[in-house]
């Protein structure tokens, strides 16, 4: 019997497997599920083999399996403030690759004077990456999880990316420690930081910014294993929460908020903006013997000023008819930026009713012969052109300008020069050399929402200051023109209990391009511009609906 029972077993066993299979099949297509649902499809009746769980709102799940998803819903989702920032994601998928060898290679030349401090010391002989790879894992889909952007009155862009990421990096160190070769492998590196970003200033110049300026807003999140010789560092009691304190502490101290990280992207000579230092007075006062350019034996003289490096148009004086020996006595301000280089142009041209106006000679003085606050007077024989090898002498000599010069740097400039030059003066001549002139410079940035009674507007703005008039350029069919002009007042005092008009207006076009409309206006108290050397703040246009206008002005002195 009992090798008859093996057998049997062994044939039932192998009957039986098939037999249950073909029944099970059976059973299985021709079985009816307990919710028939039936599906027309192209009219055929289809019915689903399994049934899905029914969808809910959020407000009918239950709180305990809500605060289980909280924590992996992104920010977007919770925060309003924070956008979607998918494309992002998807370029650096696209990217990650080449990005992985970029940062890696930054990473070694950064490591290598660090690793060179050690050498020598503890019986280390030599430290340096045996692989160094972030891994085939992109920072994609949790990274980052949002962005938030902040509109401000400056030159800035600003922003804060929310950042996640586990990754799968590859980093083995090898430490040669007398004679023996010990590995150090990092393994599960996540990271968890929010970001503040500001790009500025922004230029007209590409990429449009000079410098990328990184800070944390809290203490980063920083998991990772440390692998030596085979085993799990992080596993020692203790020793994980004293290196993930001492992470956050040291990078804490380095880039947490107000603390920061400047990249310069553009030359510092193409980012930066040179500031007007001071005033140079000029005071033309004759010029004698001047060449003969009419017809009648005599020239309309006139002198033409301008420093280099400016975009200013140039000053000129009045025109003297008929005269070869012109007394002037004219005061012009030029507004100085770099004394160091900058050079005074001063041309003498004989006027013309029609054609171009003749050159009668020029001259140029550089500013650095030109002591901070001394005035200097001048007696200079006018030549050809600036070009002095071409300037061949001519017998018939071109004539003679006559002016003094006065360099006033404005506050802080003169306390420095006095400081370097460590000159003993009375009080009274400290007094005088320091200037209380400055330059008022307002910059009229944008305008939103100035309506007009027409569908359309034509804006543009007025700057009214003692007297002067100023205008932007006019933008044509917008109600949110952004014209970014700027423009300066020399000054001999203070503005204090002054004001500043600034007025929006649209001009018509075509048929009606004599008509004018005021879309608003504005006038500011310069007290707190001087007390404060700047302002920069957005205002509500009187007579304006809900129009804003965005100002930026400043007093330079120091």
């Amino acid at each position: 019997m009992g090798f008859f029972g093996s057998v049997l077993g062994i044939l039932g066993f192998a009957i039986g497997i098939p037999i249950g299979l073909i029944v099970g099949f059976f059973v299985f297509v021709y079985s009816q599920p307990s919710h028939e649902e039936d599906l027309i499809i192209c009219g055929h009746c289809l019915k689903p083999f399994a049934q899905y769980p029914p969808a809910r709102p959020l407000v009918e799940t239950s709180i305990t399996l809500l605060l289980d998803l909280l924590p992996d819903i992104p920010l977007w989702m919770k925060n309003p403030d924070y956008e979607r920032v998918d494309w992002f994601n998807r370029f650096l998928s696209y990217m990650w690759p080449y990005l992985d060898k970029a940062i890696c290679e930054i990473i070694k030349s950064s490591a290598q004077p660090i690793f060179a401090d050690y050498i020598g010391t503890f019986c280390i002989e030599s430290i340096e990456f045996e692989t160094l790879s972030l891994g085939s894992l992109p920072p994609t889909g949790n990274v980052p999880t949002g962005v938030k952007f902040y509109e401000t009155n400056e030159k800035e862009l600003l922003f804060e990316p929310s950042v996640k990421w586990a990754g799968n990096p590859n980093i083995v160190l090898v430490i040669k420690l007398m004679s023996l070769r010990i590995k150090v492998q990092l393994v599960d590196l996540q990271i968890f930081a929010i970001m503040r970003v500001a790009l500025k200033p922004l230029l007209p110049t590409f990429p449009c910014f000079g410098t990328v300026v990184v800070s944390l807003m809290e203490k980063p999140h920083v998991d990772f294993g440390l692998k030596v010789l085979g085993g799990d560092l992080m596993s020692i009691p203790g020793l994980y929460r004293y290196v993930q304190e001492t992470i956050k502490r040291q990078v804490s101290s380095m880039y947490h908020w107000p603390q920061v990280l400047e990249i310069p992207i553009l030359d510092a000579s193409t980012a930066s903006v040179k500031k007007p230092v001071g005033l140079l007075h000029v005071n033309i006062i004759r010029a004698r013997n001047l060449l003969k350019k009419d017809l009648l034996g005599t020239s309309d003289p006139y002198v033409k000023l301008s420093l280099t490096g400016e975009k200013l148009p140039a000053k000129k004086t009045t025109i003297k008819k008929r005269n070869l020996n012109p007394e002037w006595n004219e005061h012009f301000k030029l507004i100085v930026k770099d004394p160091t280089s900058q050079v005074l142009q001063l041309e003498v041209f004989d006027w013309d009713k029609v054609g171009g106006h003749d050159r009668l000679g020029m001259q140029m003085i550089p500013l650095k012969k030109i002591n901070p606050g001394e005035k200097k007077v001048f007696n200079l024989d006018l030549i050809k052109n600036s070009n002095i090898v071409m300037d061949v002498p001519e017998k018939k000599q071109r004539g003679k300008l006559e002016l003094d010069l006065r360099y006033v740097p404005f506050r802080d400039e003169s306390l420095k020069y006095r400081n370097d030059v460590q000159d003993e003066k009375s009080s009274e001549d400290d007094d005088e050399f320091l200037s209380n002139a400055g330059l008022l410079s307002v910059a009229i940035q944008s305008a939103k929402d100035v309506e007009g009674k027409k569908i359309y507007t034509n804006p543009y703005a007025l700057v009214l200051f003692r007297g002067e008039k100023k205008r932007t350029k006019m933008l044509r069919k917008t109600r949110d023109p952004r014209w970014n002009e700027e423009f300066q007042f020399t000054l001999e005092e203070p503005p204090l209990k002054e004001s500043i008009r600034v007025e929006v207006m649209s001009k018509g076009t075509g048929f009606h391009f004599r008509s004018k409309e005021e879309l608003g206006h504005i006038d500011i108290n310069l007290d707190d511009v001087v007390a404060n050397g700047r302002i920069n703040q957005k205002y509500h246009l009187i007579n304006s609906r809900n129009g804003v206008i965005h100002i930026e002005i400043r007093w330079t002195t120091g």
